[in-house]
């Protein structure tokens, strides 16, 4: 080849010979705007390994999702497992009057004043799982348990106190003890039954979801007396197992549940809770239910239209302000204000609805009684014999009856719930009259086989009415002198209370939904409070005036204290069926009434 031809092909080609392999194969161009050297990997194969990146990136997080949802799952159950200490009341209650010469008057406020902690506040607590998270609950139900089982620990240790004739510290800190224990009980029961309610009440297993770790919690007195009868017990003089070391006890409860409240704060997490505030906020957009858009009234605020009527706005503004508001929607720093503001909105029409105000008051009357049985069990049995005689049953047995059924029972409904209730479409409680999902509900539905479905409420009325049964078998007098059918009762009891407290948590997160469930729950779980209160009192007043009266069939003892036959308990049992079958109208208004949730196309 020539010189010449040899600088044409330089500057105009490439040759054969040019070819080396693992050089580029062009040579840059001159132009400094299209400059760039050949690629080792084609834009092809460079495309398709960044997509499978990104979906083994998103199957990573996917998985990690899962791995914290069923972490929480599970650490919620340890929580609703260790919760419930204050049920073991009853294994040193009386050690309070023999060691500490308490009086019964004292055993018993001490008590009311657990249960008050315990209820009261439920609101704010639910609140804060709202609001900060079910771990921020957790760690400050952790300290509660501590410092207040601590307290009681070296407050049984120092003594009877100086109005008693000792030296140890006064009965007011053991009070102050035990207000911090229930308040505890509260914070972890509520921590862990949001992170379930709200990681799991959009899928299909809302139910289970909510009634494993509310049957751990009926079952948490169970195993701690265990432990602290057979583990931690004072030995007597021969060398056998006596009364339970309460100071041991108390130590044992306070640090066990001071770890599980502070892992529970790095354990409870809500998973894809951004999500969920999204999809709600939009939906109640949509639905409906709200006359403008909050976020559209922070635009106009932010850009000086904030004293401006949206009426008033020309089309122009007013697609502007619709684009700022969306945008603001999706900012990060709005993330902490939609919230706020969803959980508020939520809160205002969860006290607004009718519906709700009717099932707290079905509630209230069927949780009393039960409440009112289950701490009256020990003077309930002493009725059924004479005075003086020994008894075929005893409390401990009748309160085991009762924590058994009660657990079955939340663990049956809330599976066959999840398996039988109705088919609930996603924000079904957010639609509004005008919504077009409501517009679709009401056509006339496609000729397809239908699976059986029974609601919720169906199986909540027949469980109460299975409560309100073994009422009446109390107060027919079919037990009197037959202290062994008594079994029946408390099981009936023990199964009709333990399928209600199951099922209405997962009522409320059907019908007001899951994000804002710490606080809806919590307003309706402070009616057990009053219930107890309440049916407690009638029961003493109706037992005391038995025993005084003399009236025949009614045995008195010499001390006037105690009370023998059927009209020491009779009419208070009587006015407890009663009152269940009310409730029961009640939830019946609540579902199929005029404005009930059936009227709304609740499913339910």
């Amino acid at each position: 080849m020539s010189p010449s031809a040899s600088n044409r092909a330089s500057s105009n080609g490439i040759d054969k010979l040019d070819y080396h392999p693992g050089r580029p194969l062009l040579q840059p161009d001159g132009d400094s705007e299209s400059s760039r050297r050949s690629h080792d990997t084609s834009y092809a194969g460079s495309f398709f390994e960044h997509v499978a990146e990104g979906i083994m990136d998103r199957d990573r997080e996917r998985l990690q999702r899962q791995f914290v949802r069923w972490l929480s799952f599970v650490w919620a159950i340890i929580n609703c497992l260790c919760a419930g200490s204050i049920t073991a009341y009853s294994l040193y209650g009386p050690l309070f009057q023999s060691k500490l010469h308490y009086t019964q008057f004292q055993v018993n406020i001490v008590s009311i004043v657990a249960e008050l902690g315990m209820y009261l506040p439920v609101p704010a607590f639910g609140y804060l799982c709202d609001r900060l998270g079910p771990g921020v609950p957790s760690l400050l139900s952790g300290f509660l348990f501590g410092l207040g089982y601590l307290l009681a620990a070296f407050t049984y240790k120092s003594g009877p106190p100086p109005a008693a004739g000792g030296h140890g510290w006064p009965f007011g800190v053991m009070v102050l003890a035990f207000i911090g224990i229930g308040m505890g009980t509260s914070c972890m029961y509520l921590s862990a039954v949001t992170t379930c309610a709200k990681n799991f009440g959009r899928g299909n297993a809302k139910g289970l979801a909510l009634a494993v770790p509310i049957a751990a919690f009926g079952l948490s007195g169970m195993w701690q007396s265990q432990v602290g009868s057979r583990l931690l017990y004072v030995k007597n003089p021969d060398g056998s197992r006596g009364d339970v070391d309460v100071f041991r006890f108390f130590l044992f409860l306070g640090i066990t549940l001071l770890c599980v409240g502070v892992i529970g704060t790095f354990t409870l997490r809500i998973v894809d809770e951004g999500e969920m505030i999204d999809e709600a906020v939009d939906e109640l957009e949509r639905s409906g239910l709200l006359a403008q858009d909050d976020f559209f009234t922070r635009a106009a605020d932010i850009h000086g239209y904030g004293t401006m009527n949206t009426r008033d706005l020309s089309d122009s503004t007013f697609d502007f302000l619709q684009g700022e508001a969306e945008r603001l929607k999706s900012h990060a720093e709005e993330e902490a204000r939609k919230k706020t503001w969803l959980l508020n909105e939520e809160t205002r029409r969860y006290v607004m609805d009718p519906t709700m105000w009717w099932l707290a008051g079905g509630f209230f009357l069927v949780t009393g009684p039960g409440e009112a049985f289950i701490n009256n069990l020990g003077t309930i049995i002493g009725t059924l014999s004479p005075p003086h005689t020994s008894s075929s049953t005893s409390p401990a047995t009748h309160v085991s009856i009762v924590a058994i059924t009660s657990t079955v029972a939340r663990i049956v409904t809330g599976t066959l719930s999840d398996i039988l209730a109705p088919v609930a479409p996603a924000h079904q409680h957010r639609r509004g009259p005008d919504s077009v999902a409501n517009s679709i509900a009401s056509l006339p539905p496609l000729d397809r086989p239908r699976r059986l479905a029974v609601s919720r409420i169906t199986f909540l009325l027949t469980f109460a009415f299975i409560l309100s049964l073994g009422q009446l078998l109390l107060a027919s007098g079919w037990v009197q002198n037959h202290p062994s059918r008594f079994a029946a009762v408390s099981a009936l009891i023990g199964a009709g209370y333990g399928a209600v407290f199951s099922l209405t948590p997962i009522v409320v997160s059907v019908v007001w939904g899951v994000e804002n469930f710490g606080t809806n729950w919590g307003i309706l779980a402070m009616t057990p409070a009053a219930g107890a209160t309440v049916w407690g009192a009638v029961y003493a007043v109706v037992y005391q005036r038995a025993a005084a009266s003399g009236e025949p069939g009614i045995e008195r003892d010499p001390d006037d204290v105690l009370c023998y036959g059927k009209a020491c308990y009779a009419p208070t049992f009587w006015a407890m069926a009663v009152c269940v079958w009310i409730a029961c109208g009640l939830w019946t208004w609540a579902w199929r009434g005029p404005g009930g949730w059936k009227r709304r196309g609740v499913a339910v």
